[in-house]
């Protein structure tokens, strides 16, 4: 199992292979479980954690590793890690940032926290957050005394992170290339990979950015990578002695280097346009991108809150409710309890009632029958006489 980037995740065992429940023991994921229940969302659910380890840890021929997020107490970090270490983890890797941390919100990640939760544990413990060059990878071995660092966005934007080398863009961006010939993946994986080499050139050639964005094929990709190389060999030679990068940037443009991540406010300052992060960060008066192009395919369509319809709510689930039901509930609650109770909902077409009525009437007219029972309390779904001739 393996949960998203970011939260709680439980690895191990190999892919298609689910492990059988514990006997006696409730389901590890809850019935009618609400959207997010997972990664870092799942921290305060410390038994429900507790049974998913030990279950991977008994049912798995290969060691189990977590990765989580901490909580703002160490104490409290410390107890979780050491919970997951009781129930069976046997590498636990701790992001130094809450659940809360994210987006243009991350800030710094906590080392002191991960320096308390190795001490706590006799598991081997990796860090995780504030590497931007192999010199961070050293202090925070050094601060934290863990056996391991990992690394996202900095590994991402220079893959040579750990070997210590900021070499030139293009020279990775063609091995990577040449790795997705040989093993082939999904064209928007190759996209993503590019835009985080390309990250800063493609702040100075706004124009490759599009046709990156818009490539169909492997080969049309390959072809902006060779067109983002020759504008960075033609810069690189424009550059005069002694120049220093534009941007407050380590290095220039074309080389690898350490990314740091935008704060509140440091988003794109063009007019109308905006990165998720500025809109995380409260400039809901612009509109990002994407939905910029929604409202040049359709130029009447408001993103404002205040606009959108109203809906009555569904009166057992709080999701929309049908205009026309007759219990006044959404389709999934109303079809729950028209089944139970044997009943009509013309507005959702649930027409239980009328056919059960009309199987009764079906079997009276049939010659040597027995005359059915009414459906009483029980009936599998008050359709007993139904289910009793299909049995027959």
């Amino acid at each position: 199992m393996i949960a998203k980037r970011g939260g709680v995740g439980v690895r191990g065992g190999r892919p298609g292979r689910e492990a059988p429940g514990l006997e006696g023991e409730a389901p590890l994921q809850p019935a009618g479980s609400f959207p997010g229940h997972y990664g870092a969302f799942l921290q305060e659910e410390w038994d429900l954690l507790q049974r998913m380890i030990l279950l991977a840890h008994e049912r798995l021929s290969v060691p189990v590793t977590c990765k989580i997020r901490v909580f703002p107490e160490i104490d409290r970090t410390v107890q979780y890690a050491q919970m997951l270490e009781k129930a069976g983890c046997q590498l636990l890797t701790v992001h130094g940032r809450t659940k809360e941390q994210k987006g243009a919100l991350s800030g710094p990640a906590s080392w002191e926290h991960i320096r308390a939760v190795r001490k706590a544990v006799n598991i081997p413990v990796f860090a995780n957050g504030n590497i931007q060059c192999l010199r961070d990878v050293e202090q925070c071995i050094q601060s934290t005394g863990a056996q391991g660092v990992m690394s996202a966005e900095g590994n991402l934007h220079n893959p040579a992170l750990f070997e210590g080398r900021s070499p030139a863009v293009w020279e990775l961006a063609e091995e990577y290339l040449a790795i997705v010939q040989q093993h082939p993946c999904p064209l928007s994986c190759v996209r993503a990979h590019l835009f985080k080499l390309w990250h800063h050139t493609l702040q100075v050639h706004q124009q490759l950015r599009e046709e990156l964005a818009k490539a169909k094929t492997l080969e049309g990709v390959s072809a902006v990578s060779r067109e983002l190389k020759l504008r960075c060999q033609e810069d690189a030679s424009r550059q005069l002695e002694g120049e220093e990068p534009a941007g407050g940037l380590p290095f220039f443009h074309w080389v690898c280097q350490p990314y740091v991540r935008p704060g509140p406010g440091e988003g794109s300052k063009e007019k109308g346009v905006c990165s998720r992060r500025a809109l995380e960060s409260g400039r809901p008066d612009v509109l990002s991108k994407n939905k910029q192009k929604k409202q040049l395919r359709n130029p009447r369509k408001t993103f404002d809150p205040s606009l959108k319809p109203k809906y009555a709510k569904c009166d057992q689930c709080g999701n929309p409710k049908g205009n026309r039901c007759v219990f006044n509930l959404c389709r999934s609650c109303c079809k729950k309890r028209a089944f139970k109770e044997t009943a009509d909902c013309p507005g959702h077409g649930l027409l239980f009632k009328t056919k059960l009525e009309k199987a009764l009437a079906w079997q009276r007219e049939q010659p040597g029958r027995q005359e059915p029972q009414q459906p009483g309390p029980g009936g599998l779904g008050g359709f007993p006489g139904v289910v009793g001739s299909a049995r027959a």
